[in-house]
């Protein structure tokens, strides 16, 4: 235990934590902190510690979906919170999960392989993800199943305000009049593409790569009775044809690969009219490039790569339209996943009929991890927005501010 006692003696300052081996040893780290709830894990086999040296992530992810990893006290969330508030990005201590060189090199080469994302790959990694049990998505995401950063003007706002929200606030950005033709580039089970209508007059086409997401969004289209005017199709971007007023894409670009960020943008130009307008909302990365963990490409996302925004910038270079808008949502994130954690707890019993409960503790670590990465981490959400003119929005953010009130931001968007 000498190499796990070195790790956690120098990785945890802050909170209390204590560790069970499997041959019944305790040891203790760090010391009280009034931000952090008391952990104690115990170990169930002498492997666990050998998995998590290797592998930070995904060592003790596997550990604990396995139930090698027992939370004694606590509970995953309170495990991974006291791990990443240890190595905070703006204080500049190193990650309990940084990559070895060795590491390092490797990741970056599965990275570029696992990104690469021709069309038909990019179908079978949204399927993995976003073709899992309607009721799991009900059991944790709002009504209008949002499954993306919602915007919280107010902390303490419900998640089914914030997603409402962060609806208000897109298309207060795309300034959408009525009659006008808009793209839904990853449209989910197709709320954003109702909600434009439904608000704006305008006529929308979303598109997506989930077979599931593409019944539901028809199902709601055909009840709400716009589906002449709402339209759903299971297409890849690269291959829409046609032109558009405003394109729009939430929590998809994390799919697109770096390897095809380029072509993603030439092709956004290509759709929009000469005074049309883009915008791109995407988890990012505060720092540089980097690569997937080994445990969200494994279990959660195959494929997906949160970019820098240096990345897409670079991407943009010689396109000839605007980067108009650059918004960083830096908490939101947080706060919309601990309403989705604290949800999926709720439901353990129904996610555990549903599946089982190694996959519960995997959607758990999941949860979790991502919550403390925007909480401690480097990783925030951009809001990019695209102009091919320069004369296509007003010059302030001003109309923004007044859209989102005509729109009811604040009020549900009611």
């Amino acid at each position: 235990m000498a190499l796990i006692d070195r790790f956690l003696t120098r990785m945890v300052k802050r909170g209390e934590f204590t560790l069970i081996d499997a041959n019944g040893r305790v040891a203790r780290f760090g010391k009280p902190d009034a931000e952090l709830a008391p952990v104690t894990i115990r170990f169930t086999d002498t492997r666990v510690v050998r998995d998590i040296l290797l592998d930070p992530s995904l060592g003790a992810g596997e550990a604990i979906m396995d139930g090698r990893i027992v939370v004694e006290q606590g509970d995953i969330f309170a495990l991974v919170e006291i791990a990443q508030a240890n190595s905070r990005y703006e204080d500049g201590r190193p990650s309990a999960t940084r990559a070895s060189p060795i590491r390092k090199w490797w990741g970056k080469a599965r990275h570029r392989l696992d990104t690469h994302n021709a069309a038909r790959r990019s179908k079978r990694n949204v399927a993995h993800h976003y073709d899992l049990s309607d009721r799991l998505y009900d059991l944790f995401l709002d009504a209008d199943r949002q499954y993306s950063c919602a915007y919280y003007d107010d902390p303490v706002n419900t998640l089914e305000q914030a997603q409402a929200d962060k609806k208000a606030h897109i298309a207060a950005k795309l300034a959408i009049e009525p009659g006008m033709r808009v793209l839904d580039i990853g449209c989910g089970w197709g709320g954003m593409a109702l909600y434009l209508h439904q608000k704006t007059g305008a006529e929308v086409l979303g598109i997506t790569l989930s077979e599931e997401q593409l019944r539901v969004a028809r199902a709601r289209a055909d009840a709400a009775g716009v589906a002449d005017r709402v339209r759903f199709e299971l297409i890849d971007y690269r291959n829409v044809t046609g032109t558009f007023d405003r394109i729009v894409s939430v929590g998809m670009f994390e799919h697109v690969g770096p390897a095809n960020y380029r072509i993603f943008f030439a092709t956004c130009r290509d759709l929009l009219i000469p005074q049309g307008v883009a915008l791109i909302h995407t988890i990012g990365r505060a720092d540089g490039p980097g690569f997937t963990d080994a445990f969200t490409s494994k279990y959660i996302f195959p494929g997906g790569y949160i970019p820098a925004l240096s990345e897409m910038l670079r991407a943009n270079d010689g396109l000839r339209w605007f980067v108009s808008d650059v918004e960083v949502l830096r908490l939101h994130y947080a706060y919309t996943l601990k309403a989705w954690y604290d949800r999926t707890v709720a439901a353990r019993e129904q996610i555990v009929a549903l599946y089982d409960e190694r996959f519960y503790r995997m959607w758990c670590y999941y949860l979790a991890g991502a919550h403390a990465a925007f909480t401690w981490g480097q990783l925030v959400n951009y809001q990019v927005q695209f102009t091919r003119d320069r004369h296509a929005l007003p010059i302030t953010r001003d109309y923004m501010v007044e859209g989102e009130r005509a729109l009811g931001l604040g009020q549900g968007g009611a």
